[in-house]
């Protein structure tokens, strides 16, 4: 993360566009990205919770109501 603001000044001025702008977006945040690079903390268990409860909710579209989607949920444990 200690690299960051001299690549974005780098790839700002890049020709490619796409690169350019994808750099631009990261200086907007850029307090984030610099954290996530430097930081040890991690949010991929919280990220597997919500992988999973989206994979349930995907394979009982328009199959069930709330309340099943609720019980395979909790019992998908």
């Amino acid at each position: 993360g200690d690299r960051l603001e001299d690549w974005i000044t780098r790839a700002e001025q890049d020709s490619l566009v796409p690169l350019a702008s994808f750099a631009h977006n990261l200086r907007r945040d850029f307090d984030v990205v610099r954290n996530g690079l430097s930081l040890p903390h991690s949010s991929g268990a919280v990220e597997g919770n919500i992988n999973r409860l989206k994979m349930l909710k995907r394979q009982m579209f328009r199959r069930a109501g709330l309340d099943l989607l609720r019980k395979r949920v909790l019992l998908a444990r």
